[in-house]
């Protein structure tokens, strides 16, 4: 895991002092050491995170064996072993990971992404083509960003704040970035809160040649759904977890596991155990709360962990604030950042890379509004209803714990999932306070409107790449921590999203699949308990005087930053102690950071 940074331009040695001040705004990411390499028109800049081939042959960026080409990765090649004997006639220097996309990128340029697993976020300069080739993989585990400088200089990053420190560029906010963020809070994996400033998506490809940007997709979910037994289906469930936490242990450090005692970190370390019997767990809690360490404690035991429990006293929200927000270069609302950066933060004491259960719930389908999305589609189908009873009729109906006169509105389950599910300001609040522009993420698929899979499907291109991913490599990297993600294998992933939507989840239950296929692996406690989310209730945050004065310096102060984009007068009647408030704080500390 590291940092990467370059600047595409003639005279490219001229940008030593610019390369570096990249570089430097990034030590976060890779703080084991610096590089930097220099062609006549390209160059490049790296941070490092050992983790494989300590050696000096690991280093980067790395130079190809001819020398015409240069690399600069962020990432991890899981399998890279055997990817390494079908390039065997490559003359490798070390055992890295990164000099097998250069071995491939000889024999088959672009077209290496087609047959390239991980998470990664790469650019190779070819001397011979004068060409800059780049990629990011499937579903968005890592960043790259990327602009166009002052004099035409091609500039991208791993982080924003990389960009930003070249200096290169001039920065104009982007209105439909912020009207996705007060919609969602978060901004759209398709942008960056700067018009000018470009997110190359996940499951993209990019190449630069003669001041020429084409930006393409080269990969696709998969769009319909595999018909299978669900006896059938648990076998090649476990079989392929197995393979992809297997192939994620690789590294030349120790890899240890979170483990929160809930369903998909529980099943990890499961799996773990089939590789490394004496493996290294780590739980984290807040002193004097009521957490989920009985259960973590449970599966560790059962699998003889070394067990590494944190207790934190909890510090004042202010505080916690104010170390996060400085890794964060795009206003981002998800409260589960601050408990997450302290996670991490333990975890490096003791740990380099460890191994998440994070997005089980998009790909089992755990989380409890699909459960009433489930309900709706199953026995409300809109259009019969409606006609053959008539509207008036049909609102009448008694109301139960899924169907209700709110979300019956809704012309079906994907629009009941976008305008009600994660939303926050409304199209006519966001007007009022002075946003007009919306913003539509485009998708590789064409969504059933009543499909509870494609619902999943938008959520891994959407919330997943935007939210959830940002929150666990910029937490992780503030804290130069590596975060591996097994349920984002390729081949584990894809076998999820074509199981029939009702191996996932029915009236009774949800991750079905998880469920029957994992249940063995659990203890009895494990398996009969509820999903517990990572954070406290909002009211209470706002609870603490401290946050609520803080907030009031902020948001109350009308000559604030942040009014140069939203109504003051407007923003007031928002600031009731609830998400909305805190979704506007988290807006304005990002908004002090503009220079």
């Amino acid at each position: 895991m590291c940092g990467i940074a370059g600047i595409i331009t003639k005279n490219a040695r001229n940008y030593s002092h610019e390369l570096h001040k990249m570089t430097d705004a990034i030590a976060h990411r890779g703080p084991d050491s610096a590089h930097h390499e220099f062609y006549e028109n390209a160059a490049l800049g790296h941070r490092r995170l050992s983790i494989i081939d300590l050696s000096e042959n690991g280093k980067q960026p790395m130079f190809s064996s001819t020398k015409q080409e240069c690399i600069v990765l962020n990432g991890e090649i899981y399998g890279y072993q055997s990817i390494k004997k079908q390039f065997a006639q490559y003359p490798y220097r070390g055992e890295s990971d990164t000099e097998v996309i250069l071995a491939m990128y000889q024999r088959k340029k672009e077209k290496l992404i087609n047959d390239l697993p991980g998470m990664f976020a790469f650019s190779i300069w070819d001397e011979e083509k004068q060409q800059l080739f780049c990629a990011r993989d499937r579903f968005g585990e890592k960043p790259f960003y990327y602009t166009t400088g002052q004099n035409g200089e091609f500039i991208f990053a791993s982080e924003i704040k990389a960009i930003l420190a070249s200096g290169l560029t001039n920065n104009e906010i982007s209105r439909e970035a912020l009207s996705h963020y007060l919609q969602y809070g978060y901004v759209s994996a398709y942008q960056s809160i700067y018009n000018n400033i470009h997110s190359l998506p996940p499951a993209h490809q990019l190449i630069w040649k003669d001041g020429k940007i084409t930006v393409s997709r080269y990969y696709n979910l998969p769009k319909t759904e595999r018909p299978i037994s669900l006896a059938d289906a648990k076998d090649e469930f476990v079989s392929l977890l197995k393979n992809a936490v297997q192939k994620q242990l690789i590294a030349d450090v120790e890899v240890g596991s979170f483990l929160s005692g809930g369903l998909d970190s529980s099943s990890v370390v499961a799996m773990v155990n089939e590789f490394l019997p004496h493996q290294t767990t780590i739980s984290f809690g807040y002193d004097h709360e009521d957490s989920e360490l009985k259960y973590a404690r449970e599966i560790a035991k059962k699998y003889e962990t070394k067990h590494i429990e944190i207790h934190e006293k909890k510090e004042d929200l202010v505080s916690g604030l104010l170390k996060v927000t400085p890794f964060l270069d795009e206003p981002f609302a998800d409260r589960s950042c601050l408990p997450h950066f302290e996670i991490c933060k333990a975890a490096r004491k003791n740990l380099t890379v460890v191994l998440s259960g994070d997005v089980g719930d998009e790909l089992f389908g755990g989380y409890s509004f699909y459960k009433v999305e489930n309900e709706l589609k199953k026995h409300f189908s809109y259009q019969n209803i409606i006609s053959q009873f008539g509207l008036k009729l049909y609102r009448s109906i008694k109301q139960t714990s899924f169907i209700s006169q709110k979300n019956i509105q809704y012309s079906s389950i994907l629009d009941f999932h976008q305008n009600d599910v994660r939303n926050f300001f409304n199209e006519n609040e966001r007007k009022q306070l002075g946003i007009h522009e919306n913003y539509s993420q485009p998708y590789s698929f064409i969504a059933d409107k009543n499909s509870l899979n494609d619902i999943m499907r938008t959520d891994l291109e959407k919330f997943v790449p935007g939210n959830m991913l940002v929150k666990s490599d910029r937490m992780a990297m503030a804290n130069s921590l590596e975060v591996r993600t097994p349920f984002l294998d390729i081949d584990f992933a894809e076998f999820c999203i074509q199981l029939p939507d009702q191996l996932k989840i029915n009236s009774e239950q949800d991750k079905i699949i998880l469920r029957e296929s994992m249940n063995s692996y659990w203890t009895e406690s494990v398996k009969n308990r509820s999903k517990q989310g990572f954070g406290s209730n909002i009211e209470n945050w706002f609870a603490e005087e401290s946050l609520l004065r803080f907030s009031d310096d902020i948001l109350k102060n009308k000559n604030h930053q942040v009014f140069h984009y939203i109504d003051f007068e407007v923003s007031q009647k928002f600031l009731d102690k609830g998400q909305k408030h805190w979704n506007l704080l988290q807006l304005a500390l990002w908004a002090e950071k503009i220079k």
